[in-house]
């Protein structure tokens, strides 16, 4: 893959030393993620960040991701605050926005949008999520994730055993997440759901076609007896005729600490892309897991802002550039990573 210059819209653009090489650079970039130190290397460029559809973790890790490398971001959000509620296409919005910015992260509710908004820009886009279709960032983090994971227990990604559990028919991040486990060996994955919310046929075929072993479930407990990743999702609401539908579904599949000490290996590690639902009828992460070494949900946040920086540096191209534009940082800093 040729980074610099390109649109990032579908997992199908990398080939596994591809996934290898942003991760390299996500490795460099920790230091600046840290605030360690800071660099000024995209300093003067301009982020359009456009989100239509809500969004919390990704639109602001973009932005604050960009900012870390120097630059600066443009907002928008919602329909109602863009031009597009006047009627204007979204070939016009890019060839307008993309004289003003660039890079732009754009995330957006119709399956195949982003792509259409990228074949009329004029600098690249990064796909932050379009409809159920793919979210690719967030499969890259959480890969990311499962590398940081597995290397505490000296293992790679190669032989990994994960459980998906959830909303896998609507879920876009699992989506991306299967389709980059395609490029790994030996990977055993274990798909959780209820029936009329399974993983889309077609990606459980390239899944199956790519080697992996796959199965499928609608038993919590027992599928997640013997993997290496539990990766919870929820009930993506917003993608059904109406909340009652969803509700029908909301809550199947609760993980707490009784059930994972029950039923899960004592090194499991517990992901979910976020937000979790924390509400009473649902939870599909119980807050008694907040305690939990294993629950790894908010490094996977952490880590989403090393990924976008590696992606902004390369599609940029000013990856060997980023040391030389750095200095330490002159505040206080109590966070601890």
């Amino acid at each position: 893959m040729q980074f610099a210059g390109s649109h990032i819209l579908s997992i199908a653009q990398f080939q596994r030393h591809d996934v290898e090489r942003v991760f390299q650079v996500a490795d460099r970039m920790r230091p600046y993620a840290h605030r360690e130190r800071v660099t000024k290397v995209l300093d003067g460029a301009i982020l359009g960040a456009m989100f239509f559809e809500p969004s919390t973790r990704t639109r602001v890790s973009f932005g604050a991701a960009f900012n870390l490398l120097g630059g600066e971001v443009r907002e928008t959000t919602g329909f109602e605050m863009s031009a597009i509620a006047k009627g204007e296409s979204l070939y016009d919005t890019a060839r307008v926005l993309s004289g003003y910015s660039d890079v732009i992260a754009m995330r957006h509710p119709q399956e195949g949008s982003v792509a259409e908004f990228a074949a009329a820009s004029r600098v690249p886009v990064l796909n932050g999520g379009d409809g159920s279709n793919e979210h690719p960032t967030q499969a890259l983090l959480d890969l990311y994730t499962i590398r940081q994971e597995l290397a505490a227990r000296g293992r790679g990604i190669d032989q990994l055993r994960i459980a998906m559990v959830g909303d896998l028919r609507y879920g876009r991040t699992v989506h991306s997440l299967c389709k980059l486990l395609c490029l790994f060996d030996g990977v055993q994955v274990m798909l959780v759901s209820p029936l009329e919310l399974r993983m889309p046929e077609d990606i459980v075929e390239q899944m199956r076609a790519a080697g992996l072993q796959v199965e499928e479930s609608d038993a919590l407990e027992a599928s997640i007896r013997h993997v290496d990743i539990v990766y919870s999702t929820r009930i993506q609401e917003e993608r059904f005729a109406s909340r009652q539908e969803a509700d029908l579904y909301r809550g199947r599949f609760r993980l707490n600490q009784a059930i994972y000490t029950e039923h899960c290996e004592p090194n499991t590690v517990i992901m979910h892309p976020l937000p979790r639902d924390s509400r009473a009828t649902a939870r599909e992460l119980d807050e008694d897991l907040n305690d939990n070494p294993n629950l790894a949900i908010f490094r996977q946040t952490d880590n989403g802002m090393l990924v976008r920086m590696a992606l902004f540096a390369l599609v940029l191209d000013v990856v060997e550039q980023v040391d030389r534009h750095a200095r330490d940082v002159n505040w206080y800093t109590a966070r601890r990573f």
